[in-house]
């Protein structure tokens, strides 16, 4: 007997109708035909967004297919990937996770206003699932390609709200650390140059600071916003020494940032650890090899990349009573900046 009760996901004819447009036309446009005008493709991607449509996900799940690839969807620009040591040691630790298992990785660059291709392709059949990283804001990137049935794990834990799966470092402790030993030095001016304030990893480690320096009872009030790069560190530094000459430790949300702030600490003739110490954080290779050698958290870069991969491949298998979230612990690494 035939079940009438359950209607089936929208068609290709249904994306055609609502889009005015042929079904070889949608067809071309989710295959990445170049034959199509931008006009047309933005029609057909508005319907498969308004219908929740998933064009082949859901019919090669039910044939038994795999695609025999994951996605890693990294959300910046290209330029910062390459030059931020962080996103190479994600990258190692999901290829030595996929190492002997036969599975092709693809990585692909993510832009929350204009994402629609990217959608369509990943929800396409061509992976089995994807590992997204380095989320801003509320962006619903993950949301959206688990609604149209994509297994999907966040690397960071994400503002938005939801059900997907993340991996995350301890953040928050782990800037408790860093700001707790700073206090242990004696020093009484303490600032922070802060991550982007549209990211969890930046809202969580000014949290551990600002609970460091309030147990403490010094003054909270020397913060910079930055965007993990060395001129936005340098920037930032420069900044909380107009604002307080006086300062005699600054912890920094990532190393390299930390780079800018150690520069712009020499130009100004300020010693290292003598007149301001300076802490880190993620333990990069930037880390050991600053002048000088600086103190930071070290978060296992390579491990988030493993567990994100354990993460998604675990649900690939079906296993079950799989954790929602898995928080990564941190470490004080002590060099010669503080």
């Amino acid at each position: 007997m035939t079940d009438t009760g359950r209607r089936p996901g929208p068609r290709i004819v249904e994306v055609a109708l609502a889009a005015g447009v042929s079904k070889s036309t949608v067809s071309r446009v989710l295959n990445g035909g170049e034959q199509v005008s931008d006009r047309t493709r933005q029609a057909v991607h508005l319907a498969i967004e308004r219908l929740g449509y998933s064009p082949n996900h859901a019919a090669r799940t039910l044939a038994g297919s795999k695609a025999n690839a994951i996605a890693l969807v990294v959300s910046e620009q290209g330029s910062r990937v390459l030059a931020d040591p962080f996103f190479a040691g994600v990258l190692r630790g999901v290829h030595t996770e996929l190492t002997g298992r036969r599975i092709q990785l693809l990585v692909m660059m993510s832009q929350p206003d204009d994402n629609h291709d990217l959608v369509a392709y990943l929800s396409g059949g061509h992976v089995d699932g994807a590992l997204v990283l380095s989320l801003h804001g509320g962006d619903p990137l993950p949301q959206i390609l688990s609604a149209r049935g994509l297994p999907v794990v966040v690397g960071g834990r994400p503002l938005l709200i939801g059900n997907v799966p993340f991996v995350d470092a301890d953040n928050f402790t782990g800037a408790l650390h860093a700001t707790r030993h700073l206090v242990s030095l004696g020093r009484k001016r303490i600032a922070t140059i802060a991550g982007p304030q549209d990211m969890t990893v930046g809202i969580d480690r000014l949290s551990g600071w600002r609970r460091g320096v309030g147990e403490a009872q010094r003054p909270a009030d020397l913060v910079v916003h930055s965007d993990f790069t060395p001129d936005s560190g340098a920037s930032a530094m420069e900044e909380l020494l107009s604002r307080a000459p006086d300062l005699d430790a600054v912890f920094v949300a990532a190393d390299i940032m930390a780079l800018g702030a150690l520069r712009v600490l020499r130009a100004g003739g300020r010693k290292v650890p003598e007149d301001v110490a300076v802490v880190g954080f993620d333990d990069s290779v930037l880390a050991s090899t600053a002048v000088p050698p600086l103190t930071t958290v070290r978060q296992e870069v390579e491990a988030l990349g493993r567990t994100m991969t354990w993460r998604l491949l675990a649900e690939l298998a079906g296993e079950e009573g799989l954790p929602p979230s898995v928080l990564l612990p941190t470490a004080m690494v002590f060099r010669e900046s503080a």
